[in-house]
């Protein structure tokens, strides 16, 4: 079957409501009022477009493409960000989704999980980035979400979140018809291999800041690292929390017989990339309670270091002051108050004694 290629078509506020061309323009123009992305059938690998979602539905299943020559089936691939209960319960009711599924697929914040409703596999992702918020702020690790409906013959992702987009992965699959006609499981592995290759570059990311930190602490200069040593040590449970929870659901999808033999060895491979990360992500969080044990350390030296140069120049004036003090109380019979070289005597007596005070801590380190 020749491969049919047009520009990924873009929602209109219904998803069953034909899409004309003037309409098209003018939503090009205007922000997207819909969840929907893209969506498109594939037959043996091919995208076949079509005007809305249930038109692709129908071709699928009710317009004898089910199977192609090679044996290999289409399959719907729909697309969408953070949709409302609206858009999600009419895609529900075309595909059989679980209200459960649907319910958890609309308010996000779930954990990684895969689940299996009837005829239909629920998996979820966490999607991770490392952004600066705000101009001038450090960066911190952000997470999202990705929920997929996979069926014999369709594939639905929801994303929650401002990052993992999946318009790249959509384009690099359709530039690979033998991988794209082994069915909906093949877009599940490009999107895990998406996703734990977000992990590989915020896990690095975090790894050069932790670096840096280390740098600076064990640096000859003075500098305060306890609040970026903190920070990071939260972004480092942010990113635990995302990479730790999925190893489990991948390896469970790895045994599902709706995955082909094929599939099954990337996803290993990608079970070997998270290994991978989660080995990392544990190592920064082990390796930042010595920093900042480290940190701590200088920092009562240091202070201890300040007390003692403080206490040693107070002793030193105290000298001075108790002289001053005592020949300040004015009293007639006084030592060598009447004598030439009284003053001057008491002043080489307060030199001479602020002197060897001075040596004496000098020589024992205290100043």
């Amino acid at each position: 079957m020749a491969m049919t290629r047009v520009r990924p078509g873009r929602a209109t506020r219904s998803l069953f409501k034909p899409r004309n061309r003037t309409h098209a323009m003018r939503e090009a123009a205007r922000p997207r009022d819909t969840a929907v992305i893209d969506w498109a059938a594939y037959i043996d690998g091919h995208r076949v477009c079509t005007d809305t979602v249930a038109d692709a539905v129908r071709l699928i299943r009710d317009g004898g493409l089910t199977t192609t020559d090679d044996g290999s089936a289409g399959f719907v691939w729909v697309g969408l960000h953070e949709p409302s209960a609206l858009e999600l319960s009419e895609l529900a009711e075309v595909f059989g989704l679980h209200p459960l599924a649907v319910e958890d697929a609309i308010h996000a914040h779930q954990r990684p999980k895969l689940e299996r409703y009837d005829d239909v596999n629920f998996f979820v992702m966490k999607t991770v980035g490392y952004v600066r918020k705000e101009p001038g702020a450090p960066e911190a690790v952000e997470t999202g979400e990705i929920m997929i409906f996979c069926g014999q013959d369709f594939v639905v992702t929801v994303r929650h979140g401002t990052h993992g987009e999946l318009g790249s992965v959509r384009e690099r699959l359709e530039k690979d018809p033998a991988r794209l006609a082994l069915g909906p499981a093949a877009v599940l592995h490009a999107i895990t291999d998406r996703v734990v290759d977000g992990y590989v570059c915020v896990a690095d990311a975090v790894q050069e800041d932790i670096d840096e930190v280390e740098e600076a602490v064990f640096s000859p200069e003075r500098t305060d690292e306890s609040r970026h040593i903190y920070r990071l040590k939260r972004e480092v449970i942010q990113l635990k929390r995302a990479v730790g929870p999925l190893a489990g659901p991948l390896r469970s999808l790895g045994g599902r017989r709706f995955v082909p033999a094929e599939i099954k060895e990337y996803l290993r491979d990608v079970e070997d990339h998270l290994t991978r990360v989660r080995e990392q992500v544990e190592s920064c969080d082990e390796l930042l309670n010595p920093i900042l044990q480290a940190h701590m350390t200088q920092v009562t030296v240091a202070d201890n270091k300040d007390m003692r140069k403080i206490s040693a120049w107070g002793a030193i004036f105290m000298v001075p002051t108790a002289i001053a003090g005592i020949y300040g109380m004015n009293f007639d019979f006084m030592p060598e108050t009447q004598w030439r070289f009284g003053y001057p005597m008491v002043l080489g007596m307060i030199g001479l004694a602020c002197l060897s005070l001075y040596r004496g801590f000098r020589r024992n380190g205290w100043l």
